[in-house]
């Protein structure tokens, strides 16, 4: 223990990496870091008491795996062409997830991948001419890619209903055409059970891990970071120094990222975004329906809301959930504050945020569409993937809380809504963080690796035997090797027991 004469704070620890949130973020890039430098302490900060509660719990997520075979939001259509870039952009990272996965189970810091992923075929949904023609054509331009495997398009009623039969029962073929397209090669991601997973391991390893603690406020000291930390439930301040901070606090992150006088994000802005599913609780409707089915989004809605009938897989227990549905609060976590959006507002986000305001008023008239709903009128929409759903077969739960980026840009927009993933990091390498959502934990581990590069240059080279072990395609794109995707999609097929 020593003390920092400048501010009088006690120094209770002192840590090689600090993690903020005890997410999977975090928990990715943890995993990683032992990998390469075992002998670097880590100390984890979490400010609810338990591991994975805020975006990475299942309930507050989608799931999915996100790897772009069936969700459309990823495939636009642009002056009469589809384009596949970021579709295949995304499979790509989801492979680097599938990899470091796979290698995690195999040298047994993940336990039995049954408990946290299975396979669950993706489809996507066309309903209507326009939508079954633009199906059509999205398949055809990514049927040949090897990265999206076993795909088909179906445009027949009797097949379409052999497959779907709870969106089939009710629905008046003849009144509207239906498709679908996708494949049966897709998965289920409860990443709450794989951060759990992964804290397990590294508490084994000597990670010391607070929940409970809120991490306050971050400030430069020399080559170190002062963490500033509060025992929520005692009120209690420590300080502990850092040699490199990692901000995974969701939400929080933005806010953090400030407070540490980070100057890459001066102007970012935070727009939160919640949702609520419909969770079915009739167990034959949910025996019945075995896929992950996306549609198009609504107009102005944001693409954490395109609308999906999905099966989860949670602690062992099929359910079937539909949704969300987009809502609107300031808090920039579930367990957040009211008072969070509008502690976000700095000067140099002003402009930020009116120029979103401007540009986005039809994200802005979706979402007071979808506040004003009630649950009869949700379950209009959930008529139509599910036409003969009931309402006593349907509950609403509460889903995460998202906050979308507002990256500052010239005249005269001043800021764009981005609906991606952000990392931010500081020049020199000793702090970095990830705001942002969708496909977030999909990619956990791709986004991490970027991190390693933008914070640990200097050490990659000395680390790239131990990267390549983890991640065999490391530098490659895996959709111009045809063989190496093989090889690597079956052995994590295989280890992740994926193959059945």
């Amino acid at each position: 223990m020593s003390t920092d004469k400048k501010n009088a704070a006690v120094i209770a620890d002192e840590v090689d990496v600090a993690l903020v949130g005890a997410g999977v973020m975090s928990a990715t890039l943890g995993a990683m870091i032992r990998e390469l430098e075992p002998s670097w302490s880590q100390m984890i900060f979490e400010r609810l008491d338990g591991p994975a509660q805020e975006s990475t719990s299942p309930w507050n997520n989608a799931g999915t795996g996100h790897s772009a075979l069936c969700e459309l939001n990823y495939t636009p259509e642009k002056n009469g062409r589809i384009d596949v870039s970021k579709a295949i952009d995304i499979n790509e990272k989801f492979q680097v997830s599938r990899q470091f996965w796979s290698h995690q189970v195999d040298n047994g810091v993940l336990a039995d991948p049954g408990d946290w992923v299975q396979p669950v075929p993706h489809l996507a949904f066309a309903q209507g001419h326009d939508q079954v023609d633009y199906l059509r054509r999205r398949h055809e331009a990514l049927k040949d890619n090897i990265l999206f495997p076993g795909m088909e398009f179906v445009d027949d009623d009797a097949k379409f209903a052999e497959r779907l039969p709870v969106m089939a029962e009710g629905r008046d073929f003849d009144a509207e055409k239906v498709a679908y397209a996708g494949t049966d090669l897709g998965t289920d991601v409860n990443f709450g059970a794989l951060t759990r997973q992964f804290l397990t391991a590294a508490e084994a390893s000597g990670t010391e891990i607070r929940y409970g603690h809120e991490v306050k406020n971050l400030k430069k000291d020399g080559k170190h970071w002062k963490v500033t930390v509060k025992n929520v439930h005692t009120g209690d301040t420590s300080v502990i120094r850092a040699k490199f901070v990692f901000v995974g606090a969701g939400g929080y992150a933005l806010d953090l990222l400030r407070k540490a006088g980070v100057p890459e994000v001066n102007g970012y802005a935070g727009f939160p975004v919640s949702g609520m599913w419909l969770r079915s609780t009739n167990p034959e409707l949910i025996e019945k329906h075995s896929a992950k089915v996306y549609g198009k989004a609504k107009v102005g809605a944001p693409p954490m809301s395109v609308p999906h009938l999905d099966t989860r897989v949670i602690d062992g227990e099929k359910g079937l959930l539909f949704g969300p549905y987009g809502g609107w609060t300031p808090k920039f976590l579930k367990e957040g504050s009211y008072l969070d959006l509008f502690k976000s507002i700095r000067p140099d986000n002003i402009p930020s945020y009116l120029g979103v305001a401007v540009q986005e008023f039809a994200l802005t008239k979706y979402l007071i569409s979808e506040v004003a709903k009630d649950f009869e009128k949700r379950l209009v929409d959930l008529r139509d993937y599910v036409p003969s759903a009931k309402a006593e077969d349907w509950e609403t739960v509460v889903a995460g809380q998202r906050v979308q980026v507002i990256k500052p840009t010239a005249a005269p927009r001043f800021g764009s809504l981005e609906f991606g993933t952000t990392l931010i990091n500081g020049s020199d390498g000793s702090i970095a963080g990830l705001l942002g959502a969708s496909p977030g934990a999909s990619i956990a581990p791709a986004a991490m690796l970027e991190l390693l590069e933008r914070c640990f240059g200097e050490r990659m080279i000395e680390w790239g035997p131990k990267i390549y072990e983890m991640i065999p395609s490391y530098g490659v794109k895996l959709g111009d090797d045809k063989k190496m995707f093989d090889e690597l999609w079956d052995y994590s097929q295989k280890t992740l027991k994926l193959a059945r």
